[in-house]
């Protein structure tokens, strides 16, 4: 292992755009196949392992502290859709999920089965044996025909998000001889099980295109039935709950078009819903009420934080009639239909909502379920009959461990199906979680959500601190809970969040707020919070360690240059931090459909200098930065390697404390593998800890 910092050669190149002039020495790392890149990355990778092999202990504790308080045998709540109830199995000491079935007792049979009751289990696709022999693996498709006898799934072994999709006959256990390379994401069948309609993408890794597989044909004789042109927009392909209508979804980040398909007629045309209009969101669902199909739309038509429209399914663009009004400051984010429900889900003071309204009784309106704690997170999912009488719900908060419930619609009980198991003795009463506020620079409040032991965190007495943040397309950083955050927190460690503008825990406009020409201010806003501790006595700047990923990452490389005194340390986990270079580039991979997020840099002067101005590969200088620990992967297709990579070189030019770890074999999500995962996260910690000064403390 190497004791010094690698130091990457440069070769000089020019990027010219609206009259200036940036001189690039690092892009040529963007040459994946060069032996040079390769050798590079090794070598940072040697280096990173060198300068924390003294916390080659500590990663193994945390490991091990993982891995002691996660069920390691294990069984998800069983989901029923038709006459069989699915689930997935965790078995100690493999690293990934085995899918199975197995028969419902009878038609009203609508509680799930406990794990010692199971009967008549069918494995239909063992993860663990699908992966011997492969370095990464990761399902993207997984889907049942109605009546039950084939699978349908698909499997990226490079980390690319490109899947290879197979057919199975469920009951021989044999794949069949379709075979259809390079999909993306989420195929089904339609409702028949004759056809499989899937989605490709293009050399910019964008889901567009739709097509129609005849079980039984090669893939050769596939029909492209939906083909989009305009780089902005991404493509999906579904069956409505009813399994009345096939859709296709197709969005950019600030427009949106659907179209349909009766799913009696599976080779039909499909055709619009609402024609696309710049600007205009919406999402459909299929509801039959007094009798009639209709369609749900949620949409943002003169309605900044959305409202449901109902209309006609047969004349979708004849006059609606409003279902659930626009309320400024409730963010409506989606509806689902149901024989004899709709549940709706949306946001209200910064914390996710559900409710619901039975058919049987209109006049009563949406009634919410109601939660006690302060923080928490609650979404509807696992709810894939049309029939079902109850809603299957998932809450958690950052004490309390994720917990499945059925809610009754019926009667209105909420029935607690399983909470997850935390080995060890855990006691959520040694935490505490709750909500502070900062001021930013502007007046605008910003939330923050800590969670810490109150045993081992003193009012008044600075602790230490991790702090989380996000901050871009309008996702939302909910309280839940997380077994590997407990190692922190055992250790006298205060975890937050910055739920900084450009995220959508506060509705629409604090969404667009924090984009394109306002986007400063998730960056602003994230270094009033971690002022904001300081300065109230929470923590002091030389106990806070900041993280973020993804767009996150960009956060975290913006304010080690805006504030690289209010952060010990600085943790980039697959960071976005050359972003002017990538989005001027409409060849690489999801770059055009990011106009609408960040600008346009390529034709817009304004939009060019802005991002210029935050770009944190840009704008490294001499000065004293915080100690910053990068993450990437070498087969990302949404942030390549090669931002970070460029970043510590630069970094390492002007003296800072860096290290670059990069995994030779997976994508975007990192590593695959539960075990490995741990492993990951135990490095981070580890780090973490270390920069905490608590790297021989235990719990």
């Amino acid at each position: 292992m190497s004791s010094q910092p690698p130091i990457a050669r440069k070769i000089p190149s020019e990027r010219i755009h609206h009259g200036d002039v940036f001189v690039d020495d690092y892009e040529w790392m963007r040459d994946k196949e060069s032996p040079e890149l390769v050798a590079h990355l090794e070598a940072e990778n040697a280096y990173a392992d060198a300068q924390t092999d003294e916390l080659a202990g500590l990663r193994e504790q945390l490991f091990e502290e993982i891995k002691n308080r996660t069920k390691e045998t294990d069984l998800s709540v069983p989901v029923r859709e038709g006459n069989w109830w699915y689930y997935t199995r965790t078995v100690e000491g493999k690293q990934y999920g085995i899918h199975c079935r197995a028969p419902i007792a009878g038609p009203d049979d609508w509680t799930p089965p406990a794990v010692d009751s199971i009967t008549g289990e069918q494995v239909l696709l063992d993860d663990n044996v699908e992966a011997e022999g492969i370095g990464f693996y990761s399902l993207g498709s997984f889907d049942v025909t109605g009546d039950g006898g084939t699978l349908l799934y698909a499997v990226d072994t490079e980390g690319d998000e490109r899947y290879t999709l197979r057919l199975r006959d469920i009951a021989t256990g044999e794949d069949l001889a379709d075979v259809v390379e390079g999909t993306a994401g989420g195929a089904v069948f339609d409702a028949t099980g004759r056809y499989v309609f899937y989605t490709t993408v293009d050399d910019a890794w964008r889901p567009d295109t739709v097509w129609r597989h005849e079980v039984g044909t090669a893939s050769t004789a596939d029909v492209s039935v939906f083909h989009e042109a305009d780089e902005r927009y991404w493509v999906g392909v579904g069956l409505t709950r009813s399994r009345r209508y096939l859709e296709i979804e197709l969005g950019s980040k600030i427009t949106s078009e659907a179209l349909l398909l009766d799913a009696a007629d599976p080779t039909g045309e499909f055709t619009v819903v609402w024609p696309r209009r710049e600007g205009i969101e919406y999402s459909i669902e299929h509801a039959v009420i007094d009798g009639d199909d209709r369609l749900l739309i949620v949409h943002n038509d003169g309605a900044v934080d959305f409202q449901v429209t109902d209309v006609s399914a047969t004349d979708p663009r004849a006059p609606g009639r409003p279902l659930v009004p626009h309320r400024a400051g409730t963010r409506i984010e989606s509806i689902d239909a149901f024989a004899g429900h709709l549940v709706l889900e949306y946001r209200r003071e910064a914390l996710p909502r559900v409710a619901v309204l039975r058919l049987d009784e209109p006049d009563d309106g949406f009634a919410e379920i109601p939660f006690s704690e302060e923080l928490f997170t609650v979404a509807a999912g696992g709810n894939p009959d049309w029939d079902q009488p109850v809603v299957r719900l998932h809450y958690g908060s950052f004490v309390t461990p994720s917990t499945v419930n059925d809610y009754h619609v019926s009667s209105g009980d909420l029935r607690l199906l399983k909470q997850q198991e935390v080995l060890g003795g855990y006691d959520p009463a040694l935490y505490v979680q709750r909500r502070e506020w900062a001021t930013a620079a502007d007046g605008t409040r910003i939330p923050i959500s800590l969670v810490y032991r109150g045993d081992l965190v003193t009012a008044g007495d600075p602790a230490p601190l991790h702090l989380y943040g996000y901050g871009s397309y309008e996702h939302s950083i909910d309280p839940g809970f997380a077994i590997s955050r407990l190692s922190l927190l055992d250790r006298g460690v205060i975890f937050a969040v910055a739920h900084v503008r450009g995220g959508g825990e506060l509705g629409r406009d604090w969404y667009e707020n924090g984009k394109t020409h306002t986007k400063r201010n998730t960056f602003t806003d994230f270094v009033a919070v971690a002022r904001h501790l300081t300065d109230s006595g929470v923590t002091s700047a030389d106990r806070l360690v900041a993280e973020g990923g993804s767009a996150g990452g960009l956060l975290m490389g913006a304010v080690a240059n805006l504030a690289p005194e209010a952060f010990a340390g600085i943790l980039a986990v697959v960071p976005f931090v050359d972003p002017l270079t990538s989005i001027l580039d409409p060849s690489l991979p999801l770059t055009v459909i990011e106009w609408d997020e960040w600008g346009d840099p390529l034709h817009n002067a304004d939009v060019y200098r802005l991002m210029k101005s935050y770009s944190p590969y840009e704008n490294v200088r001499e000065m004293r930065y915080p100690r910053i620990l990068a993450i990437t992967s070498i087969n990302d297709t949404r942030v390549l390697y090669v931002e970070p990579a460029k970043w510590v070189a630069r970094l390492r030019e002007v003296g800072a404390s860096v290290l670059l770890k990069t995994e030779m074999s997976a994508g975007h999500g990192g590593v695959s593998g539960r075990y490995e995962s741990w492993r990951k996260r135990a490095f981070e910690i580890a780090w973490v800890l270390d920069v905490l000064g608590l790297h021989t403390a235990r719990p």
